[in-house]
């Protein structure tokens, strides 16, 4: 079984190399931005008819949700026009997609975790580009999963918990927003939930009627929420980082673009592909 990770140099492609050698019937090609430019179609066309992958996971993105506000251009051209690319790729080379999207596709106006099928309102050029590249994935391929997550964390690549660190070692005092609730998700958590739904794909290739049944939308975090101020003082907590950490109301900390108020998803779907149980995000905040 050949399967092809485009973004294979971030963060979650990143998580997918370390836990690569668990799966010796895989054989994995982690191919970063350079080498892959999910916006260069016919490039990417050379690549699959080189490496004849049976799966593509799609960990390719544009993330900077600020920068996304007033460099629409570039988010669209990944987010948006990279997806479309790979979805008829994969598509036109009988390859099955798994796309990675995000809890930014909704406003974070519920108060009760998101399912798969509630309506979509993106509030900043980020989470509608990445909703655009889902309908897109949707509007190509049927063999297609689409996992949303949120909070994506791990020791690679930039995100909120090394920030926190760094923060903590240079700074006496913090404050962090304390009124936005979501999960936190370890990206090797994520990883390993992409690779089993992988293997649930192959073990019913042999009964098509049953293997499209399982195509489609899924949500994935880790258990449990919490507020960013909350997050925040676990990773202080396991690190034994002493600081003052202060909650403040998001209309402190204003930023170019929206977050969602509460964005915690719905795992209820996913869970009966999955074979163990979710860890919460306090346990795999400890295994960093």
């Amino acid at each position: 079984m050949v399967v092809l990770v485009a973004g294979g140099a971030g963060q979650l492609g990143q998580s997918l190399q370390f836990i690569a050698g668990n799966y010796p019937e895989i054989e994995f090609h982690f191919l970063s931005s350079e080498t892959l430019n999910i916006a260069d179609k016919e490039s990417c066309k050379a690549i699959f008819s080189k490496l004849e992958p049976d799966y593509c996971i799609n960990a390719a993105a544009y993330t900077a949700v600020d920068k996304a506000e007033s460099d629409i251009e570039k988010a669209t051209l990944i987010n948006v026009k990279g997806a479309k690319n790979l979805a008829q790729i994969c598509k036109d080379f009988n390859v099955t997609l798994l796309h990675v999207s995000t809890d930014f596709v909704f406003d974070g106006n519920k108060a009760t975790p998101y399912k798969e099928d509630d309506v979509a309102n993106p509030t900043g050029v980020y989470g509608q580009t990445k909703l655009d590249g889902e309908k897109a994935v949707e509007a190509i391929i049927e063999a297609h999963f689409i996992v949303r997550t949120s909070w994506l964390y791990s020791q690679f690549g930039n995100n909120f918990m090394k920030t926190m660190i760094r923060l903590g070692n240079e700074k006496d005092s913090l404050s962090v927003v304390s009124d936005q609730i979501g999960t936190p998700t370890n990206a090797v958590d994520l990883a390993e939930a992409l690779i089993e739904i992988i293997q649930k794909a192959e073990s019913l290739k042999a009964n098509q009627t049953a293997l499209k049944t399982i195509y489609g939308m899924y949500h994935f975090s880790n258990e449990g929420e919490c507020s960013w101020f909350d997050f925040a003082k676990k990773i202080f907590e396991i690190n034994a980082i002493e600081i003052d950490l202060k909650p403040i109301p998001t209309t402190s900390y204003p930023t170019p673009a929206a977050r969602p108020k509460y964005s915690v998803l719905d795992k209820s779907k996913i869970k009966k592909i999955l074979s163990g149980r979710i860890k919460n995000w306090e346990e795999s905040l400890h295994k960093q």
